[in-house]
């Protein structure tokens, strides 16, 4: 993942941050199913995440792309073609969970060594054994703590689990048990059969802040160090030194029958340090309704939305902001208008 990629979503996580918005925080008639408990199998991280594959490929997506047949088949096209790369059926996969480790080769660039543990209603065995078949002899196995684990060589953008843009060149893959896979960065899937092995829950502070609204479709919770910020080159001063407090991110995205839900947030070290960043967000708020008229029709729409929405609260060291726009609004941005 090459560094000018991952400056530019750190930083339209940390403009989130400071300029977005929120409605309600709870919805009758929504699912109230655990988060994944694939988080707590994952090795040492940075960062952690879950997905809900399950309800993106058949809630999220269909909802969004219902009025654009075209788009739909393109989709069903690309997880045609990942299952055929790889041997792996997005559609078979209930929930993913993502691990991050951020290393800092030099104070310009950072990068990502990832793992993802994916559980589902397959055959994880089955699995790796068709991907081995799809890779046409393009893999090379490491044997590790009993395991086998296939480095498959991709070279070539991919999209993981049909749906996210991915930059891959070497993907690694091994069988945990009878229905999860772990795949990603080959010294990452040692460390996540390491912590498999030794039932280490290792991110007990990151898990609690992802899975915050077991509804949600994905939730995540990060670290933000000294380092991470030094390379996101934040220009604006005020923000800059806002964000010097922050020590945790997190977030998530959710779905109800009408409406997407976003909520952003941010640790600090003090509930002073909560209230001065919340003002900061506050005044973005206010600045970017001059520019919202700027934006092309469909983003203006969204944008507006999200902005009328805006709700941003403290609780103690925690600033949460949050926001809902209707699918209606959402569906033309996916559907390219």
């Amino acid at each position: 993942m090459n560094n000018s990629f991952l400056k530019s979503l750190a930083l339209i996580t940390i403009f989130a941050l400071t300029s977005v918005v929120t409605l309600a925080q709870t919805n009758q008639g929504r699912s109230t199913q655990p988060a994944s408990t694939l988080l707590a199998s994952l090795p040492p991280s940075d960062g952690v995440a879950f997905i809900k594959v399950r309800r993106v490929l058949d809630e999220a997506i269909p909802k969004l792309l219902a009025e654009n047949p075209t788009q739909v088949a393109e989709l069903n096209n690309e997880l045609a073609e990942f299952k055929t790369k790889t041997g792996l059926d997005p559609r078979s996969f209930e929930e993913a969970a993502l691990g991050f480790q951020f290393t800092y080769p030099s104070p310009a660039i950072t990068k990502v060594r990832t793992v993802a543990l994916a559980r589902g209603t397959f055959n994880a065995n089955a699995i790796v054994a068709a991907g081995r078949v799809g890779a046409n002899g393009k893999y090379v196995e490491h044997k590790y703590q009993g395991k086998t684990i296939y480095v498959f060589t991709l070279d070539r953008q991919i999209r993981l689990f049909g749906v996210w843009n991915l930059k891959v060149r070497d993907l690694a893959v091994a069988s945990i048990n009878g229905n999860m896979i772990a795949l990603g960065h080959l010294e990452a899937v040692k460390a996540a059969l390491d912590a498999t092995r030794n039932r280490k829950f290792a991110n007990p502070d990151l898990i609690a802040l992802a899975s915050h609204d077991p509804a949600a479709m994905i939730g995540f919770g990060g670290n933000i160090s000294e380092s991470l910020m030094e390379t996101l080159r934040v220009q604006h001063s005020g923000i800059a030194r806002e964000m010097t407090a922050v020590r945790k991110v997190y977030g998530s995205l959710g779905m109800t029958n009408l409406d997407l839900e976003l909520m952003l947030a941010a640790r600090t070290v003090d509930t002073h340090s909560a209230k001065n960043l919340g003002d900061t967000v506050e005044g973005l708020k206010a600045l970017a309704a001059l520019f919202i008229g700027r934006l092309p029709a469909a983003k203006e729409s969204l944008a507006r939305a999200a902005l009328n929405n805006l709700k941003v609260t403290t609780q103690g060291n925690d600033l949460q902001i949050r926001t809902a726009v209707a699918q209606a609004q959402v569906a033309p941005l996916i559907r390219g208008n």
